[in-house]
């Protein structure tokens, strides 16, 4: 009886420290540090111009809208989002979707345009990965085909996790853990720009040149916020 009780006691310290240390395990692994907290406060409204390039804000046209639902999960994901369409001298338009999230960790993600194109009705195909020439490095972009009725919707997105950007999906996942295991939250930016035409290779080529032309006309410290930092 004795003996039972001395190896009943042996193991109940056993299990009781490796609760202990899984403990500390999960509270040394859990990050605490919040990216968005060291990098300071920011606007996507002044940061990024009305006008650059040939592309000046179109105030007559009004991006899409999303549906109350969607845009009520959209307000607990971001702290800021931007929408505007912009136009040429040759009257291309291009539709222009920023938002911003400062805890980019598990109880929080981007809200990608595949989830939200298919929300408010559209037909969601493709879904291409691509690479992005902006000039300063090659951005990882996603392209995509929306189509709701007679409009069809050529789409190109992409996301920065802290200071890179990641292709969505396994890409962006490892991105956060590998912050994650240094004890830091990420925070997030997602960026889509679209617009309307049938032949999608024009239209990912005039969003490209778009883009280009964008960030050339940022400073650094926005355009690191915008599509991360390239080569590091």
């Amino acid at each position: 009886m004795a003996q039972f009780m001395k190896k009943s006691m042996i193991v109940s310290v056993v299990l009781a420290a490796l609760m202990l240390s899984s403990a500390a395990v999960t509270r040394a692994l859990t990050p605490t540090v919040r990216m968005a907290d060291a990098q300071g406060r920011f606007s996507l409204e002044q940061m990024v111009p009305r006008s650059f390039g040939e592309w000046q804000v179109d105030t007559r046209v009004i991006p899409l809208q999303v549906d109350p639902a969607t845009q009520a999960k959209l307000d607990k994901i971001y702290n800021q989002t931007l929408g505007r369409t912009y136009v040429n001298r040759l009257g291309e338009r291009i539709m222009l979707s920023i938002a911003y999230g400062g805890d980019q960790g598990d109880n929080m993600g981007v809200h990608k345009p595949e989830v939200c194109y298919t929300a408010q009705g559209f037909t969601v195909r493709d879904g291409k990965p691509g690479g992005l020439d902006t000039g300063q490095g090659v951005l990882p972009v996603k392209r995509l085909f929306a189509v709701a009725g007679a409009r069809q919707e050529p789409i190109t997105y992409w996301i920065t996790i802290g200071r890179k950007a990641t292709m969505p999906g396994v890409d962006q996942r490892l991105q956060e853990l590998r912050y994650g295991l240094s004890g830091t939250v990420p925070d997030g930016m997602l960026v889509r720009v679209s617009s309307i035409g049938a032949d999608p290779d024009a239209a990912y080529a005039l969003q490209d040149q778009f883009v280009r032309a964008m960030l050339a006309a940022l400073e650094r410290p926005a355009r690191e916020r915008l599509a991360g930092v390239f080569g590091d």
